[in-house]
């Protein structure tokens, strides 16, 4: 489609000639550097020749010395800007340019943003804020549009339902580069109408199809890529990250679950080469951590610990990314690329000294050199809790028609890798006692689509719940959910982010004992970043006193991904209690009887 742009591009490339044949001067001039060169793996001293947001020449010292603006490098090392190519900001609660105003000066200026978690509670207009949002700020947000809503369809249910036509529509739209992460690996495999369609949207448009291949071997896996899916971040272990790469995905190494990094590093420092197929991700970063270690920029250092060679870890962050979405602009410092550059004072610690973006100085020492503004008449969605207060009588487990007895339930057992268990409960005035050891966890949709009340299940294996934890930010579906023993903190921890519009709380004795509101969709918060993060922080470290954490799968974090219902095993959702393993709804009581009074 022709545009206005097309001359002035034409222009820039001319100009860009002129001044790479020395003919007319650069207006940029980056003298005294260092480049990692992506392609061959050398460190190169060169300058760089940059015209408008474009890299005009790269070329050997000294070669030139005309330019608007010189700038002395002193022997730094250069790199591409890093390219985050799986990530979902919503993870951050931060805007997108509060979420920018970060992450550029860590020296990302590349993510492809996948903002199923908005649309999972807007639809269509989750998508189209998530665009607008990103606008014209340092950090090129690339979006794809999301697969998974809901993630797990007839399991759960969010605040819209996409099938093919929504994903044609988003796919349409210049700012969306492909189908995001297809979670609905059942439906893929077994062929259902909904996931056709997506799928052979996605196929149609010639735009990447990001994976969601949790769980497949074999050849469950081979045919999940016949589907058309090429690239997955859901890694379990080193061997299924190699076989996933030798299968032909494009592997997206995330930082949100550090404790694989060390073996799937071993794995790829035993391979005869490594493929351009490896790119880095984020997946899910949370407010404080990406303040205190970064996003990708953490992810880049924690690889070279672990052993990969620093040149390796950068072009997966950089070239192999753009390679991945398509953007030949990008991903390397070379005559007609993009000038997103990131400097670094040394090799070993990564620290970004220096970032460029589109040819222009925009952070210094880890700093942005001005504050990255909202873009101007989009307003962020609010009000999306569609809920009365609750009643204590909502988080009471009733067990139908007894009175005084017994109850023997299924239940769930694991935080993350979930298996089903049983349990016999007393039952007095018709509510089950909840033994110490167990907990409960508690469902309410949100989204003002069903009626269904809400859902109660026991949890095994979640220690010693000592109060309650809330939140309205639950992969996928957001719905609210509440972990905890006691009805009366359960109530208010409910409750109290009703009346904030979302967010988090924990609550003990009676007392709200930490709480941070996220009224942007539930999910997003007004705060300025750095009293967000203070804020997560101490929320974080404070359900300590909740909850009995035990790592790596008994954390913090597995509030958020508890009710995942799109993986293997059991889950409770705003539906019911669910299997993931055989995709049904799941009724929790096996058998109940009741005892006479003067026997209990």
């Amino acid at each position: 489609m022709c545009t206005s742009i097309a001359p002035q591009q034409t222009k820039l490339r001319r100009r860009a000639v002129d001044a790479a044949l020395g003919k007319i001067p650069f207006d940029l001039l980056l003298i005294n550097g260092q480049i990692v060169d992506m392609v061959t793996g050398e460190i190169r001293a060169v300058d760089i020749g940059i015209v408008g947001h474009m890299i005009a020449s790269v070329h050997p010292r000294g070669q030139f010395s005309q330019a608007a603006t010189t700038h002395d490098l002193k022997q730094q090392f250069l790199s591409p800007g890093l390219i985050d190519t799986h990530v979902h900001l919503e993870s951050s609660h931060l805007p997108a340019e509060r979420y920018a105003g970060i992450v550029v000066a860590q020296g990302t200026t590349t993510v492809f943003w996948d903002p199923h978690e908005l649309a999972n509670v807007l639809g269509l207009d989750g998508v189209r804020y998530a665009i607008e949002s990103s606008r014209g700020l340092p950090l090129k947000v690339i979006c794809a549009a999301p697969s998974s809503v809901p993630s797990t369809p007839g399991l759960e249910m969010s605040g819209a339902d996409f099938h093919g036509e929504e994903m044609k529509t988003m796919l349409s739209w210049p700012e969306v580069a492909g189908v995001a992460e297809v979670m609905d690996m059942h439906g893929v495999l077994n062929g259902s109408d909904r996931m056709l369609e997506i799928m052979q949207a996605g196929l149609d448009s010639g735009k990447v199809i990001e994976g969601h291949a949790r769980g497949l071997s074999g050849e469950r896996l081979q045919a999940y890529l016949a589907a058309g899916v090429t690239s997955d971040h859901e890694l379990t272990s080193a061997a299924d990250a190699l076989e996933k790469l030798r299968a032909g995905l494009t592997l997206e190494i995330r930082g949100s679950h550090p404790y694989l990094l060390p073996e799937i590093v071993e794995a790829l420092n035993g391979l005869p080469h490594l493929s351009s197929q490896i790119t880095l991700c984020t997946d899910d970063v949370s407010p404080d951590m990406l303040l205190e270690k970064g996003g990708i920029l953490q992810l880049v250092r924690l690889l070279v610990s672990h052993g990969l060679p620093v040149t390796d870890v950068l072009r997966m962050a950089t070239l192999n990314g753009a390679i991945r979405l398509q953007r030949p602009d990008l991903g390397l410092i070379a005559a007609g690329r993009t000038a997103d550059l990131v400097v670094f004072d040394n090799l070993e610690n990564l620290e970004p000294q220096s970032v460029f973006v589109n040819g222009e100085l925009v952070a210094t020492g880890g700093k942005m050199h001005s504050a990255v503004k909202a873009v101007s008449g989009v307003l962020p969605p609010r009000e999306t809790i569609r809920l009365t207060p609750r009643r204590l009588q909502d988080f009471e487990l009733r067990i139908p028609d007894i009175i005084n007895g017994k109850a023997k339930l299924r239940i769930i057992k694991g935080a993350r890798f979930t298996q089903w268990s049983e349990i016999t409960l007393d039952v007095r005035n018709g509510i089950a006692l909840v033994p110490e050891g167990y907990s409960l966890i508690y469902v309410q949709h949100r989204h003002g689509r069903h009626q269904l009340g809400a859902q109660l299940a026991v949890l095994e294996d979640w220690g010693e719940m000592k109060g309650a934890i809330a939140t309205t930010y639950s992969h996928d579906s957001h719905n609210l959910v509440v972990l905890g023993r006691t009805p009366a903190d359960m109530l208010l921890a409910a409750n109290t982010l009703i009346a904030s519009g979302g967010g988090m709380a924990l609550t003990q004795n009676g007392q709200v004992i930490a709480h941070v509101a996220m009224p942007i969709a539930g999910m997003l918060s007004d705060a300025e970043p750095e009293v967000l993060a203070r804020d997560f922080k101490a929320l974080r470290d404070i359900s300590a006193q909740v909850a009995d954490w035990q790592a790596p799968y008994r954390v913090f974090k597995a509030i958020e991904g508890t009710c995942l219902a799109c993986n293997a095993g059991p889950h409770l959702t705003d539906l019911g209690l669910t299997d993931g393993t055989t995709r049904e709804i799941v009724n929790p009581l096996i058998e109940a009887w009741s005892i006479q009074t003067d026997a209990l």
